[in-house]
């Protein structure tokens, strides 16, 4: 299978949008709003704020509301980083892709150690099969100590390298997400899949189960399950995510897939 889309992630308040992706699949996050105090500049506060709603537009596909809102950001502050990161999402979604790279570039210029301007600029880069730049980036989100979700990067880093079909590689990523947090619900799912892909299917039930514990199951991780438990004969297990596959996604290409016995 291809990986799933890369996480992304703007340093602004959710906003209208109904909070952050559920999992396993990876969907743009966003982060609570940074609290700020009385000495924050008006400029700088009337930029963040800007930020804030074009961030929340982003999320609701209006990308130009959401573009006007950013440059009016960088009207009010130049130099406010968060603002350059999210116009560069937005130019990426409108497929500018210079213009997107040019304010990756700026926001990093700005601060290096930005590590959600790191990270989505890797996003950018390995959606465009420039997968070893964009590595760099991720790694370079993970090594800011102050990243509380260095997990994802890691992650990130795995879907890219598993890309380029570096498989070993990206297992060591994924390995290294789920040591900082076991129950990280992507991770799992891309470790049940390569262990599926290898033949080690004992191993993709057991990342399968550790999955169900963490996370609701869409089609995608039903439709593994289906094969994983056909693979191991345990005509159970396949029968239940059979069923919960028919019920809950009767129109998903994995439905579809096994109502034509198309089993890999």
């Amino acid at each position: 299978m291809n990986p799933r889309p890369f996480w992304l992630a703007l340093a602004v308040a959710c906003a209208a949008a109904a909070g952050c992706a559920a999992q396993p699949t990876a969907e743009t996050t966003l982060k609570p709003a940074t609290t700020t105090t009385g000495d924050e500049p008006v400029d700088r506060a009337r930029a963040r704020i800007h930020t804030e709603l074009a961030a929340g537009y982003y999320e609701l596909g209006s990308m130009g509301v959401a573009l006007e809102e950013v440059k009016e950001a960088l009207r009010s502050d130049a130099n406010y980083g968060p603002a350059y990161n999210v116009a560069a999402l937005i130019y990426a979604a409108l497929k500018e892709d210079r213009l997107a790279e040019e304010n990756f570039q700026r926001a990093l210029r700005i601060n290096s150690l930005d590590h959600d301007a790191n990270n989505n600029y890797g996003s950018f880069l390995c959606q465009r099969k420039r997968e070893e730049e964009g590595i760099r980036y991720f790694l370079e989100a993970i090594r800011n100590p102050l990243y509380q979700n260095a997990e994802r990067s890691y992650v990130n880093a795995g879907m890219c390298a598993r890309r380029r079909g570096d498989l070993a590689r990206a297992e060591g990523y994924f390995q290294q997400a789920l040591r900082l947090r076991p129950g990280q619900p992507q991770a799992l799912y891309q470790m049940a899949d390569l262990s599926y892909s290898r033949g080690s299917y004992d191993q993709a039930r057991e990342y399968l189960n550790r999955l169900a514990q963490v996370a609701p199951a869409n089609a995608e991780v039903l439709w593994l399950g289906v094969r994983v438990s056909r693979r191991l004969e345990d005509r159970n297990s396949e029968a239940s995510y059979a069923l919960q596959l028919r019920r809950n996604f009767p129109d998903s290409k994995e439905a579809r897939a096994l109502s034509t016995g198309e089993i890999e």
